[in-house]
């Protein structure tokens, strides 16, 4: 642990300079999408890069992780799908960071997968905030992370629509890859139907148990399938990670020294390395 603190401290990284906007979702429950999505954001935001969480979740877990008020007379996501309102006018900035911020989600958006089924371009209604948010800001963000439903209804599309990349966050549990390629056949119809940009571009794996070969074979099986989007952080089982939210807080900020907050600063280091990486060779 302490060599790895170390690492992380000495590790250098450069932005782009260019906004990635990410889908975090698995239709699975309980894989850990929020909790990767909130504690990436602080770890990239601590890394200096600005970072904007946008809570599509109507369980509003994100929101109140990040020490977002969102009750249900705060605008939110809401009123961005339903009602139109622009992004810049819900976003708040979360007490953890000035770099982070965070569009919350309220309960009402419970009731906006029905209601967007009679709206006029209903997949299309995130991806056109979005759209308009960067237009008017170009040089304000550097990363966009969506937190999803653990379903695949329009809630999940809109995010998949607005979005660039996918972000899949897998357990390394026995149900780990039953429903992936579930989920990778609607991307594919996303893809080709709705938004031919998006790809798959990293998977983390998370909740390992390193006391348990079923964990270990999971890994293997996942890497050999997806060699090239599979982080090499692993996220572990950890406590501090579960009781992290219970606070208001991400776990960087709960217990920096944790084993859950040198995982996740290693995977924002990793996500970082990787597209500059892969920027220079487009370049």
């Amino acid at each position: 642990m302490t060599a790895r603190r170390k690492a992380l401290e000495e590790a250098e990284v450069h932005l782009t300079g260019r906004t990635r906007v990410l889908t975090v979702s698995n239709q699975k429950g309980g894989v850990g999408k929020t909790t990767t999505t909130v504690n990436l954001a602080a770890a990239l935001a601590e890394r200096g890069a600005r970072v904007l969480v946008i809570d599509l979740d109507p369980q509003g877990n994100a929101s109140t992780a990040l020490g977002v008020p969102h009750t249900s007379d705060i605008p939110s996501v809401y009123d961005v799908l339903i009602d139109e309102f622009p992004l810049a006018d819900i976003i708040q900035v979360s007490p953890e960071s000035p770099n982070l911020l965070c569009a919350p989600s309220t309960i009402h958006l419970a009731g906006a997968e029905i209601e967007l089924v009679s709206q006029v371009a209903r997949e299309h209604r995130l991806r056109v905030a979005v759209d308009d948010y960067l237009a008017s800001n170009p040089d304000l963000l550097d990363f966009i992370l969506i937190d999803c439903p653990p379903s695949l209804g329009l809630l999940t599309i809109n995010a998949f629509t607005a979005a660039g990349e996918l972000l899949i966050p897998i357990q390394c549990e026995y149900y780990a890859l039953e429903g992936l390629s579930q989920l990778l056949g609607t991307v594919q119809m996303i893809q080709k139907h709705l938004n031919p940009r998006l790809q798959l571009s990293t998977i983390l794996l998370t909740m390992y148990d390193g006391r348990t070969r079923l964990a270990q074979q999971v890994a293997d099986e996942v890497r050999e399938h997806f060699p090239s989007q599979v982080l090499d952080t692993i996220i572990p089982r950890s406590v501090r990670v579960s009781e992290a939210p219970s606070f208001g807080q991400s776990v960087l900020a709960y217990d920096g020294q944790s084993a859950g907050a040198i995982a996740y600063r290693e995977a924002a280091v990793e996500m970082i390395r990787r597209d500059s990486a892969s920027n220079e060779r487009g370049a």
